[in-house]
């Protein structure tokens, strides 16, 4: 087998199981250990994957799927953890929230717009274009729209006016998506100025509510946001790792799923 076709047989495993060992490489591939050494030092090189003890694993870190490939993963899934956080937006009825980027969030946000308070008019806080424009036009609901520089990848405003924007905010409730969760490195995103503002977000709410589907447990991507204690409750589709959970335990984090 050459080379080319053993790298692609060994991105495909990861595709599939999100880790790859050198041992079950080496008996699938039939090759000798130090040859998918060489492989796998290869295609980190290419930015394909990140090598850890034994094999290696997903860098979710270098690759940002673009919104449109990322809305259509885990459908069903992000729209089970959209309908849990609407329902805690009516049993908390908070005043005011913070609604992250994301494609989760988006979920959330098309059940939020059909949404009318039981008292009052919410307030709504958000640096995602795509969620204003689906905010926009419910009455029960007061937009506020951060600015920034808006990234292409999530449509999200980034920079310092961001940052000083949800700074200058004090919501009940900020609404967080994240590329990686993990229970040693906490939440995660590729980009660094995406980060900043995640962080900003995360401080001036009063509770912090992670919107998380389950194939991003256990992963860790460039740029830490928040540490689980900073995190109040997790929603997701189902129960945490028995390694994640215990973490999530130990920090107080609350978790709700379907």
């Amino acid at each position: 087998m050459y080379a080319t076709e053993r790298h692609a047989r060994i991105i495909d495993e990861l595709d599939a199981a999100g880790r790859v060992s050198v041992t079950s490489l080496s008996r699938d591939l039939d090759v000798t250990a130090e040859t998918i050494r060489r492989d796998l030092d290869a295609l980190e090189a290419a930015g394909a994957l990140r090598r850890v003890h034994g094999g290696a694993v997903r860098r979710s870190s270098l690759v940002e799927l673009d919104l449109g490939e990322r809305e259509r993963r885990n459908t069903p899934a992000k729209r089970a953890i959209a309908q849990l956080a609407l329902d805690l937006v009516v049993q908390t009825a908070p005043a005011a929230i913070t609604v992250d980027a994301g494609t989760t969030t988006r979920a959330f946000a098309d059940l939020l717009a059909e949404h009318v308070p039981a008292e009052g008019v919410l307030d709504v806080v958000t640096n995602a274009v795509p969620i204003v424009l689906r905010l926009q036009d419910n009455r029960a609901l007061t937009v506020h729209a951060v600015g920034g520089v808006v990234r292409p990848e999530t449509s999200a405003a980034v920079g310092l006016p961001a940052i000083d924007a949800f700074g200058a905010h004090r919501c009940d409730l900020a609404f967080m998506g994240a590329n990686g969760l993990s229970a040693g490195f906490g939440l995660s995103t590729p980009d660094e100025r995406e980060a900043a503002v995640k962080t900003a977000m995360v401080r001036a709410a009063r509770r912090a509510v992670a919107l998380v589907d389950s194939s991003k447990f256990g992963e860790e991507s460039f740029v830490r946001f928040a540490e689980l204690a900073d995190l109040d409750v997790l929603i997701t589709d189902r129960a945490p790792d028995p390694v994640l959970a215990a973490a999530l335990r130990a920090a107080g984090v609350e978790v709700l799923t379907p």
